[in-house]
């Protein structure tokens, strides 16, 4: 039975496949994972029955309720979340199920593929399940991937630079990147640019702060301290602001510092992902060490005025910007 299930409708681009396993943490990628799924259920059969449950709800018998033959022969999708979670009644159940899926049923499991539920994983994966990969995104560099795909899924041209802006406009949730790239494509004609990303987003905190770092290190004083009144205005908190200074600065320090080489060496040598290798040699151009020593100097006295050393964080914030463009410009650039 094991080997049937494998061969029957099992391939890994047949979402109607009888078991469909996601495994991963990545809360968008699961749920469309699922919606692949009943999507193309419901194209099959416009009255499909979706029933979608979590680990709780699936009590010891309650699987073979829901995949009894129907009198009827509709199809069915029944989905179970945190399937770590089942009880080991239940994985029984599921593990017996997988010996004889029903036919017009899709199973789907969602599983968080930690140690916890192990059991229930490997023998999934031993039948031949259909697996899709839900892993969360932790580096930039994953993020930046993401967002190309989306523009590429929605056959939309983003130029690199927009993609990386995008990426450092809304940060680490997939959601949010994923509704950007929607927005701008149903929102822009042609190309996408950097220019486009940044105004749309220029007003979020994170990238409104490294926008204010970035110029300041490229010796840029008044684009700088232009992006910081308007961050300041939008209501960032300063001492983001002074973190994305001491962040920038310190990216000079490290990459000047460092052994010339391919950007991923050194990545793998700095603790910064490729693409910010490539933009730090850009900035540091006119850097010295000692241009280096007194920017993070000014770094240290902001940061005091804006953590209560100070009357004034604004001003302090305003003093730090130009210092570091003045040290951007230490080399004769």
């Amino acid at each position: 039975m094991l080997e049937e299930m494998a061969t029957r409708r099992n391939s890994t681009d047949d979402p109607l496949a009888p078991v469909t396993l996601a495994v991963g943490q990545e809360d968008l990628l699961l749920d469309r994972a699922v919606q692949h799924v009943v999507a193309a259920a419901r194209a099959s059969d416009a009255d499909t029955d979706v029933r979608d449950l979590t680990s709780d709800q699936l009590q010891p018998g309650t699987l073979a309720e829901l995949t009894s033959p129907s009198l009827f022969a509709e199809r069915k999708v029944v989905i179970v979340r945190n399937a770590q979670d089942l009880s080991a009644d239940t994985v029984k159940d599921v593990k017996a199920y997988l010996t004889a899926p029903a036919e017009e049923i899709t199973l789907v499991l969602l599983h968080a593929g930690g140690a916890k539920g192990k059991g229930l994983l490997d023998a999934v994966r031993k039948a031949g399940a259909r697996e899709v990969a839900c892993p969360r995104t932790t580096k930039p560099a994953e993020r930046l991937t993401f967002v190309r795909s989306e523009f590429r899924t929605l056959g939309r041209s983003a130029t690199a630079e927009a993609c990386q802006a995008l990426v450092d406009s809304i940060g680490s949730d997939l959601r949010e990147l994923a509704s950007a790239v929607s927005q701008l494509a149903a929102d822009v004609e042609g190309t996408i640019d950097e220019a486009v990303v940044g105004r749309y987003y220029t007003g979020r905190a994170e990238a409104s702060s490294f926008t204010v770092a970035d110029r300041a290190v490229e010796g840029r004083a008044a684009e700088a301290l232009e992006a910081l009144r308007w961050s300041l205005s939008t209501g960032v908190a300063p001492v983001l602001i002074t973190s994305a200074l001491a962040q920038g600065v310190r990216a000079i320090g490290k990459l000047s510092s460092a052994r010339g080489g391919r950007p991923a060496d050194l990545a793998r040598e700095l603790g910064m992902p490729p693409w910010k290798i490539d933009r730090v040699r850009q900035q540091m151009r006119g850097w010295t060490p000692d241009g280096v020593s007194a920017a993070l100097r000014a770094v240290a006295v902001a940061d005091a005025g804006v953590k209560g050393g100070g009357d004034d964080p604004e001003y302090a914030l305003e003093k730090a910007v130009v210092a570091i463009a003045r040290a951007a410009r230490s080399g004769g650039r």
